[in-house]
């Protein structure tokens, strides 16, 4: 069983950042590939960003290469998403999630962008 827990989210300006945090606990993260997605009202849910176990690969969805970095700390089990030049079509609610012997998903943490 593991329990991913998202934190950073808010209220920002066009233009601000945020930096999200995943932890994760019940399984170290150090072995598995972790990702972003998001949920905007009326919308699917859709991939943000994805990190290798080693940390040493990632990948972005390409409405937000170039502004978001996805990166992890494993001694703190936590998968980071910093968020830069922020748009109003960012507003969603952002979960990460991890494949071990099942699928999880955190609970989400709201992002705002307002114009």
């Amino acid at each position: 069983q593991v329990q991913l827990v998202e934190s950073g989210g808010g209220l920002v300006q066009a233009g601000g950042s945020l930096r999200l945090s995943c932890t994760a606990s019940g399984r170290t993260i150090s072995a598995y590939v972790i990702g972003w997605f998001r949920q905007a009202p009326g919308k699917e849910r859709e991939f943000v960003a994805a990190i290798t176990s080693s940390g040493g690969i990632t990948s972005y969805a390409d409405s937000v290469k170039g502004r978001f970095t996805i990166s992890k700390e494993n001694a703190k089990n936590t998968v980071y998403l910093q968020m830069n030049n922020l748009k109003p079509e960012d507003t969603a609610v952002y979960y990460c999630t991890i494949t071990t012997d099942a699928e999880y998903w955190g609970q989400g943490t709201q992002v705002t962008v307002s114009s």
